[in-house]
């Protein structure tokens, strides 16, 4: 049987995840700020609820805490956990702005990551995915063509290149676990229920918004892989991601 965990998995992205790996045969923890809401969605997927708020040290620890006792081990860590922030001209964020998403996206990857590698490493085949967005790809935000380009939000976007950094940094430690990030696209979830900012707002209907179940194919994808699967990788449902 394989024990995954995801993060931020009470609606959206995680919990279309939790209930596919849920039907596949996985036993899925469902990581919830929320304690009740995330039993809600346990009910919903068949998954099992954990309060586990990424932003909080002692959170994080009881989880894996818990995890260790039911489990012994984890197989899969899918770090889903993330959110947009507010979307300003660039000259307006502040250093707060920063640290309130960062919080979130990348400080609190980390430490769930550093939480539970000793339950990943006594697994068989372990893998971590990483949720990143191509919002953090460097190639595509210098590209004046891309949707990227036509989306500027310095907090989400700057979290993300430093996701798929701490993604490469992972994977180059621990050559022993598949560590991926991938870009599951815009997708029908809160965070495309956003305007952007500028003097040109963007239309997201105009740019091609997917269903969560498409959005969620991805992570499945990559958190389904074998040992001999790619690791270090940046991955967009139709193929590597640019950097």
């Amino acid at each position: 049987m394989t024990t995954t965990l995801i993060t931020g998995a009470t609606r959206g992205l995680g919990l279309e995840t939790a209930r596919r790996l849920t039907a596949a045969g996985h036993t899925v923890y469902l990581g919830a700020r929320d304690l009740e809401r995330g039993q809600e969605a346990a009910r919903q997927t068949g998954a099992r609820a954990i309060q586990l708020d990424v932003t909080d040290e002692e959170s994080v620890r009881a989880a894996a805490k818990l995890v260790r006792e039911e489990a012994g081990t984890l197989d899969v860590l899918i770090n889903n956990a993330g959110i947009s922030g507010a979307w300003k001209l660039a000259g307006e964020y502040t250093a707060p702005d920063m640290e309130t998403v960062y919080a979130t996206n990348v400080f609190g990857l980390v430490r769930v990551t550093h939480a539970f590698l000793p339950l990943l490493e006594a697994g068989g085949h372990p893998v971590i995915v990483n949720v990143s967005s191509t919002g953090g790809s460097l190639t595509r935000n210098a590209d004046p063509t891309s949707v990227e380009y036509k989306m500027p939000v310095l907090t989400y976007a700057s979290s993300k290149s430093a996701v798929n950094m701490i993604t490469v940094q992972y994977a180059n430690a621990f050559p022993h676990i598949r560590i991926n990030a991938v870009s599951p696209g815009l997708t029908a979830t809160d965070f495309s229920d956003i305007a952007s900012p500028g003097p040109t707002p963007v239309d997201f209907g105009e740019l091609g918004i997917q269903s969560v179940e498409e959005g969620a194919e991805i992570i499945i994808r990559m958190a389904t892989i074998g040992p001999d699967g790619p690791t270090g990788g940046f991955f967009e449902a139709g193929g590597p991601a640019p950097w």
